[in-house]
């Protein structure tokens, strides 16, 4: 990994294994995913309740109903509202935190020894930084989502991929941005290494937002009010996700790090403690 650490060939594998940062990735994940549940229910539930309480006004018929029975089968159940915001918000949160964190983690791993003289904590935060601008932040401003009531049904299909192939693109310029700077710290310094690789990345995300088809599906009459309140619930709930899994995935590492008497080394720099 590009790592030096001195410690005892008994302990030192204990801060290289990949395992030991995917664990800790999904244990910061779970912690994450909580704290993601509570902003978005403190937060993103009053305007969703409204967005509702307006679509049944207007009769567009969403039943809030479970859609997986069959056709032919029993009448579909219904399923609670209360539940929705409850346990169905929890269990979403949970999973995408759970799931981000060992992908952070694992990257963080990956990453360690090779973004200057970071050490963990400032890998682990750095891996969540730019998970949020890539995956959420530069995606958001193109697709942002809608509340209940905005938004045609017979679009989800194509409004979704355009979407993902949004993120994918995101991802591979930060990648790719991330690499690039990396191969001119040498030649032109950290710092205007740093400032070409984030412009790099911008003049290709910005560009496929432009070349990439928009859509604006928000009814004329829906209050903007609402609109904003769920856009910025939403936006802030990520924040607070990705904020979370980098600060605590950080200190797990660092405590493992402080365990095992470590001392993580940037290979290429004269040698320092972290």
């Amino acid at each position: 990994m590009g790592v030096t650490c001195s410690a005892s060939p008994a302990t030192e594998p204990t801060m290289t294994s990949a395992r030991n940062f995917l664990i800790r990735g999904l244990l910061a994940g779970l912690v994450a995913g909580l704290v993601a549940f509570g902003v978005a229910y403190v937060m993103g539930e009053p305007s969703v309740n409204a967005s509702i309480a307006i679509e049944e006004s207007a009769g567009s018929g969403h039943d809030h109903v479970d859609e997986t029975a069959p056709s032919d089968g029993p009448a579909a159940t219904e399923v609670p509202r209360s539940l929705q915001a409850t346990a169905g918000l929890l269990t979403g949160t949970m999973i995408a935190g759970v799931t981000l964190g060992g992908l952070v983690g694992v990257i963080s791993a990956l990453a360690l020894g090779r973004l200057g003289r970071l050490g963990v904590r400032g890998v682990s935060l750095s891996v969540a930084s730019m998970g949020f601008v890539s995956v959420t932040l530069l995606p958001f401003l193109a697709y942002p989502p809608n509340p209940p009531a905005v938004g045609h049904p017979e679009t989800i299909g194509t409004r979704t991929a355009l979407y993902f192939i949004l993120v994918a693109i995101s991802i591979i310029a930060a990648i790719t941005a991330v690499l690039v700077g990396r191969k001119l710290a040498d030649p032109w310094g950290g710092w205007y290494a740093t400032l070409a690789a984030i412009a790099g990345y911008l003049a290709v995300t910005i560009t496929a937002i432009a070349l990439l088809p928009t859509y604006d599906e928000v009814p004329a009459d829906f209050p903007a009010t609402v609109l904003y309140q769920f856009r910025v619930a939403s936006l802030i709930t990520q924040l607070a996700l990705w904020t979370t899994l980098g600060v605590v995935l950080g200190e797990l590492l660092h405590r493992l790090q402080r365990h095992g008497n470590l001392e993580v080394v940037e290979p290429d720099y004269a040698e320092q403690s972290v």
